[in-house]
């Protein structure tokens, strides 16, 4: 039985738009571009049924929740709640305060809170003297709590949370096993929608099936962080494969896209025809080139280069075969596989260690490229499953056992950017399959890889 968490973050407040700390305070208010896309994400989720409605019970996120729920054609299940485990990360000291301010007035404060906000304390006056105070230690442990509580009491069920960007950020690292140093990791735009699906309570398996989708506000990807100047690229996977369809492995066995592949492609053309690619590259193998091809239509002066290292895992001898035929010959395999992939040793085939080792290698020479690029701008990707799955591990500091842990759907796109040299990636936007099924759900055939 699969918990299924469409998690929203507020929508644009004024203190947003005047680049104030929020935190626990309470005077920010929604503006008017905030209820208009709170109404927008309604709409969005209209057809959904939800078991269970949350929100935060800081005015904004709670105003927000009520919009959607009046685009809503079925309440939910249970009457809506607000839950304080929902608030948002008590920046105490800084709340009202311009962030402009704050650099200057609280300089290594600020540092780390933007490079190590672990390391970001607060020394709190009180009646018995001051306290010092971590303010993103005690998100991350709110975060985990809200999970352990949350998790049992509604296993098998479809449930909408409303809440802000520090704990959305902090309740989807804790959920795949992200410490409080990634804090700054992934983003979270205003009314951006995220899907996680759990297998059970915290600590067992969950898949983020997406992360910041905003088409539904007709901005195709996000806009990056404030402030982020560095280069940012666009991960994609191959459209569908006959053999997708079929769940049967494919590996470096060269499958080229079915019709319904290269219609995938078509969509995803269209979906990033605005958007100004610069700079592509993509695996040798048919699925993506003639992917990225079909994308780069609308973008004739792009010259598509190949990389080696982004081809497909080799699965070796379970190349070709259903998962009932794989099964069959090599019993318990399969299950370790899908359990315990960072286990396996694929028959004549690779593990996932290998596979990490060329996918980061392509990763980060692509990413010195862009960086180094005299004419900056935005480069696609276009690869596998298990690759783009290495990557977005990479990108967050995970390791080979958190393999599952993200969707990519056949078409999907992901957003990374870069605040600069050296400086640590955001996850700005995951797995985004609007393009291709119309909704936020991810309708994509899953498939063997």
């Amino acid at each position: 039985m699969v918990t299924r968490v469409i998690l929203v973050r507020h929508g644009e407040s004024s203190f947003n738009v005047e680049r104030r700390v929020q935190g626990y305070s309470d005077v920010s208010t929604l503006t008017e571009v905030g209820r208009a896309t709170a109404i927008q994400v309604g709409e969005a989720l209209s057809d959904m049924a939800f078991d269970a409605i949350y929100s935060s019970p800081l005015g904004r996120a709670k105003d927000t929740a009520a919009l959607i729920l009046s685009k809503l054609k079925q309440p939910p299940a249970v009457p809506f709640q607000t839950l304080e485990n929902l608030k948002e990360i008590n920046l105490a000291l800084w709340e009202g305060l311009l962030f402009k301010d704050i650099k200057q007035k609280y300089p290594e404060e600020y540092e780390q809170w933007k490079n190590r906000p672990h390391e970001l304390r607060m020394v709190i006056p009180g009646p018995e003297g001051s306290q010092d105070y971590f303010p993103v230690l005690e998100l991350f442990a709110r975060a985990r709590q809200f999970w352990r509580d949350f998790l049992p009491a509604h296993q098998g069920k479809t449930v909408l949370l409303i809440a802000h960007s520090g704990i959305n950020r902090a309740l989807i690292s804790t959920a795949i096993g992200l410490e409080p140093t990634s804090y700054q990791a992934v983003h979270q735009s205003n009314c951006g929608i995220s899907v996680l699906n759990f297998a059970g309570e915290l600590g067992e398996p969950v898949q983020i099936e997406s992360l910041n989708q905003t088409a539904h506000l007709g901005e195709p990807i996000p806009k990056a962080k404030t402030g982020y100047h560095g280069p940012r690229l666009l991960l994609v996977r191959h459209g569908e494969t006959e053999w997708n369809r079929q769940k049967r492995f494919q590996g470096q066995i060269d499958v080229p896209l079915n019709e319904n592949g290269r219609e995938q492609s078509g969509r995803a053309a269209e979906f990033l025809k605005a958007i100004p690619i610069r700079y592509a590259v993509t695996s040798p193998m048919l699925r993506p080139k003639e992917t990225a091809e079909i994308i780069l239509q609308h973008h004739p002066d792009v010259q598509l280069e190949l990389e080696d290292n982004l081809q497909e895992i080799r699965h070796g001898l379970w190349e070709g075969r259903l998962e009932a035929e794989i099964e069959q010959e090599f019993p318990g395999e399969l299950q370790r596989w899908q359990r315990s992939p960072e286990t396996v040793q694929m028959p004549e085939g690779e593990n996932l260690q290998q596979v990490w080792e060329r996918a980061i290698a392509a990763w980060d020479a692509i990413v010195q490229t862009a960086t180094n690029r005299p004419e900056p701008g935005i480069t696609m990707v276009v690869a596998h499953d298990a690759i783009n799955k290495a990557i977005l591990c990479y990108i967050l500091g995970l390791g080979p056992e958190h393999f599952w842990s993200f969707k990519q759907g056949n078409g999907a796109v992901s957003v990374i950017d870069y605040d600069g040299p050296d400086s640590q990636p955001v996850l700005t936007a995951m797995n985004i399959t609007s393009h291709l099924s119309g909704g936020i759900l991810d309708k994509t055939a899953a498939g063997a890889l």
